[in-house]
C-alpha cells in the first residue's frame, strides 16, 4: 500500500505523508534499527534479573546488537530518496562503530552503588535497579540516531531526533547519584524542549511553504520556486517562498541545540560537568551527529545552486549559517581558555567543533563530480567520525580516574590538576589523553589533521576565504588549551596534597579499553584515511533536483564543468 496523502472526513492534508514508497519498502531499509530494537527488548528483561551474571550481560549484549546492526547496515541499507542518497549507509555504520566504543565507556555507570549494597547483604530490588532502563535508553538513543540518517520525511526526521534526545535527558540524571546530575538533567530537558519546539515550528513553516513533508518533494518544490522566482537567484531567498525559507532558518536554529551551537549552546558546560564523564562523552557525539545529519538533509533540500557561480546556499540561509559558525567556533574556543575543569574545557571544545563542521555545510558539495577535498558535505561526515573517535578518548581518561572525597564517596577526575603527571602515574591513560588532545588540535599526522584539512580546502574551493581565515585563527586559539592538556599529562609532575586522596584507576576495565581503542583510532585511522575519505566522498554525494538551480538562467557565468556536461548531454 502506498501512502501519498492523509485525509479525514471533511479534512485533507495533501502531501502530508511518510514518503511516497510503501511501508513494506520503508521497513526493509530499517533492519539495523530493528536489530537494535530487538536487542533493547532483551536488555530490558535481563537487566531486571536477580542473577548478577545475567545483569552483567547487558553491556556485552548491546555490543553484539551493534555489531549486528553494522553488518545489516552494510548489506541491507538502500539508497534513500533524498538529495543525499548514499549518506544513510555510511552514517549507520559510523553510529554502530562509535557505539561499540561507547558501550565500553559507559560500563559501570548504572547501579554502581546499588550493586555495592547488594554485596553488603541488601537484597535485590527491581524497583531500585536502573540498569535495564539505562541500557535500554542507551540503545534507543543510538536507534534514533540511525533513523535520523535514513530519514526522508520531516515527520520521520522529527520523531528520530526526539528518539535520539529524550533518552539522554534520563541518562544524564542517572549518571551519578549526586544532585548535580539531577540539576544537569532538568536543565538539559527544559532547554531541549525549547530547541525541539523551535525546529518543529520551522518544520511547520516548511510544510506551509511547500505543501509537502517528504524531503524529495520539498526539494522539487523549492527548486521550482527558485526557478520561477528571482531570475538571478541572488536575492535574499533566491526566489524561494519566504515562508519556506523562514521555516528552514527556524529549523536550523532549533537543531543548533543538538549540535551545541550558538545561540543554543548555553547548557553544554553545565550539563557536561554535572554528568559522569562517560555520559558526557555520549552527549559529545550522539546528539551532535543527529543534529548534523538533520542539517545536511534540510540544507540539501534547499541546494547549493545560488549566488554568482551557482554554488552557494540562498543568501539569507548562508548568512545565518555563516554567523552561527563564526560565533560558535570563536565563543567555544575563547571560553575554553578560561576553564580549569577538564569537562568544561571539552564542553567548550565540543561547541567549537560544531562551528568547524558548519564550515563544511556552508561550502557545500562543490562543482560537478567534486573530489573529497572539495566536497564540504563529505568533509562533515568524515569529521564526525574523527571527532567521535578523538573526543571519546579524552572522556574515557576522566571516566577511568577517581578518588575518595572528604565524605568518603568516589568522584571522577575533573579538575586539570587531577591529570597532572598522568603519563608517570598511569602511563596508558596519560598517553591516551595526549594523543586525543593532539588529535583534537589537528596536529599532523594524526586523524584530526586529516579531518580538519578538507574543511579548509572545501571552503577555499567555495570561495569562503574570510571564513577559512577565521577557522584558521580559531584553530590557533584552540592550540593553547589542547597543548595545555597534553602538557600537564606529559611534562608536569603529579599533584600531591595532604588534603586530597591520590587518583586511582576505576575498577571497570572496559573504560580503559574504550580509551585505548580511541587512541589507536587517532593513529590507525589516519593510516587508512585515504580509503575512509573515498567512502565519505561517496556518502556525501549530492543529487540536485531535476532542472533546479539558477545556473540555467545565467549562461554567461556557467562554470566550464557545467557547460561541458550540458553540451555532452545535448549531443547525446
Amino acid at each position: 500500500m502506498t501512502i501519498s496523502d492523509i485525509s479525514l472526513p471533511g479534512l485533507s492534508f495533501p502531501g502530508l505523508s511518510l514518503g511516497a514508497i510503501s511501508m513494506v519498502e520503508k521497513i526493509a531499509g530499517m533492519w539495523p534499527e530493528i536489530c537494535l530494537f530487538c536487542t533493547t527488548c532483551i536488555v530490558m528483561v535481563i537487566g531486571l534479573s536477580k542473577s548478577r551474571a545475567l545483569r552483567n550481560m547487558c553491556g556485552p549484549l548491546c555490543g553484539i546488537g551493534l555489531i549486528g546492526a553494522a553488518l545489516l547496515a552494510a548489506t541491507t541499507t538502500p539508497d534513500t530518496n533524498t538529495a543525499l542518497p548514499n549518506m544513510a549507509m555510511f552514517a549507520k555504520i559510523l553510529v554502530a562503530g562509535v557505539g561499540l566504543v561507547l558501550v565500553c565507556l559507559v560500563a559501570g555507570t548504572a547501579d554502581r552503588d546499588f550493586e555495592k549494597a547488594i554485596d553488603q547483604g541488601t537484597g535485590f530490588d527491581a524497583i531500585r535497579s536502573t540498569r535495564a532502563e539505562f541500557w535500554a535508553f542507551f540503545l534507543f538513543s543510538l536507534t534514533g540516531l540511525m533513523l535520523c540518517a535514513g530519514a526522508d520525511d520531516l515527520i520521520f526526521l522529527f520523531l528520530a531526533l526526539e528518539l535520539t534526545s529524550l533518552p539522554t535527558y534520563v541518562m544524564v540524571s542517572l549518571s551519578t547519584g549526586k544532585n548535580k546530575s539531577m540539576e544537569a538533567g532538568v536543565k538539559y530537558f527544559f532547554l531541549g524542549a525549547l530547541g525541539a519546539a523551535i525546529f518543529l515550528y520551522g518544520f511547520t513553516f516548511i510544510y506551509g511553504g511547500t505543501g509537502h513533508t517528504n524531503l524529495h518533494e520539498i526539494q522539487r518544490v523549492i527548486a521550482a520556486q527558485a526557478s520561477s522566482g528571482d531570475a538571478t537567484g541572488m536575492g535574499l531567498s533566491g526566489g524561494i517562498n519566504e515562508i519556506t525559507m523562514l521555516g528552514v532558518v527556524l529549523a536550523i536554529i532549533g537543531i543548533c541545540f543538538k549540535i551545541a551551537a550558538v545561540p543554543m549552546h548555553f547548557y553544554t558546560p553545565d550539563v557536561y560537568q554535572g554528568s559522569s564523564a562517560s555520559i558526557a562523552g555520549f552527549l559529545a557525539f550522539v546528539p551532535k551527529a543527529a543534529g548534523f545529519f538533520a542539517i545536511l538533509l534540510i540544507t540539501s533540500c534547499v541546494g547549493w545552486q545560488f549566488g554568482e557561480l551557482g554554488t552557494e546556499l540562498p543568501s539569507v540561509l548562508r548568512d545565518a549559517l555563516w554567523m552561527i559558525a563564526v560565533l560558535t567556533m570563536t565563543i567555544g574556543n575563547v571560553l575554553a581558555l578560561l576553564q580549569s575543569s577538564v569537562k568544561r574545557i571539552l564542553a567548550y571544545s565540543s561547541i567549537a567543533h560544531s562551528g568547524y563542521m558548519l564550515v563544511g555545510v556552508i561550502a557545500g558539495p562543490g562543482l560537478g563530480a567534486s573530489t573529497f577535498t572539495r566536497n564540504g558535505l563529505a568533509a562533515v561526515l568524515f569529521y564526525l567520525l574523527s571527532y567521535g573517535v578523538m573526543t571519546l578518548g579524552a572522556f574515557a581518561v576522566l571516566a577511568c580516574l577517581e578518588r575518595k572525597n572528604s565524605k568518603g564517596e568516589m568522584e571522577e577526575a575533573d579538575n586539570i590538576a587531577d591529570i597532572r603527571g598522568l603519563c608517570k602515574t598511569h602511563p596508558v591513560l596519560g598517553w591516551v589523553m595526549v594523543l586525543s588532545s593532539l588529535g583534537l588540535l589537528g596536529l599532523p599526522p594524526l586523524l584530526g589533521f586529516f579531518g580538519k584539512l578538507p574543511l579548509f580546502t572545501s571552503a577555499i574551493g567555495a570561495g569562503e576565504v574570510p571564513l577559512v581565515l577565521i577557522l584558521g585563527l580559531n584553530s590557533a586559539i584552540a592550540a593553547y588549551y589542547y597543548l595545555r592538556l597534553a602538557f600537564v599529562c606529559y611534562i608536569d609532575s603529579p599533584e600531591t596534597s595532604p588534603n586530597l586522596a591520590p587518583m586511582q584507576a576505576t575498577p571497570f576495565g572496559s573504560r580503559r579499553v574504550a580509551g585505548v581503542l580511541s587512541a589507536l583510532g587517532v593513529v590507525a585511522l589516519a593510516v587508512v584515511g585515504g580509503t575512509l575519505a573515498d567512502v565519505a566522498a561517496t556518502a556525501g554525494r549530492y543529487v540536485p533536483a531535476l532542472g533546479s538551480g539558477s545556473l540555467q538562467k545565467r549562461p554567461e557565468i556557467k562554470p566550464a564543468e557545467v557547460v561541458e556536461a550540458q553540451a555532452d548531454q545535448t549531443q547525446r
